[in-house]
């Protein structure tokens, strides 16, 4: 069994090196997964009307759906949906046509609409909604609906945001030793 990996309209997926992309996801189009990212069941990425590109040691953790916007009223020229390195994107986050900095972690069920950009080093609480067209500044834990920044981030949590993605990493390795083993 294999993710299912397609082209849309002529573009297909680019997949760095030693990524894991469990075969219970979807990845379609104009998506660019850098080197050691990791895609886990039920997820969608679909890269159909403007381009994904998720960064290096990124996770994107089960029943996620990552997708853009098209052109039109509210953007001549749509949204991509961009993430950077070492984010930890937890189980059924929706991020839709955003921009996410590195060492962000994105709780579980989040929901990141048209046009947010979060910078680097920023906490999305678990179900937290942003809507469109906010900026999460660094340095903060985001909490609510519609998010707002409820206080500085410790050193521990700087620490962590790191320590999250280094894990991820860690176990899709192990994932994929797993996948490649004779039977």
């Amino acid at each position: 069994m294999f993710p299912v990996l397609r082209a849309y309209k002529g573009i297909s997926p680019k997949i760095g090196n030693n990524v894991y992309i469990d075969p219970f996801s979807t990845v379609i189009g104009d998506v660019e997964l850098a080197d050691d990212v990791s895609i886990w069941p039920m997820c969608v990425l679909r890269g159909d009307v403007h381009n994904i590109k998720v960064g290096a040691r990124t996770n994107i953790q089960d029943g996620s759906v990552l997708h853009v916007a098209r052109g039109g009223e509210a953007s001549v020229d749509g949204y991509s949906c961009h993430i950077g390195e070492d984010v930890t994107v937890g189980h059924k986050a929706m991020l839709h046509a955003c921009q996410i900095g590195s060492r962000v972690l994105i709780g579980m069920g989040a929901i990141v609409l048209d046009n947010v950009k979060i910078e680097d080093d920023v906490i999305l609480a678990a179900g937290a909604l942003v809507p469109p067209n906010k900026t999460l500044q660094s340095g903060f834990l985001y909490v609510g609906s519609p998010a707002k920044p409820a206080r500085p981030l410790t050193d521990k949590e700087f620490a962590f945001l790191k320590r999250s993605a280094t894990h991820y990493v860690n176990l899709k390795n192990e994932y994929l030793a797993d996948v490649n083993k004779p039977a």
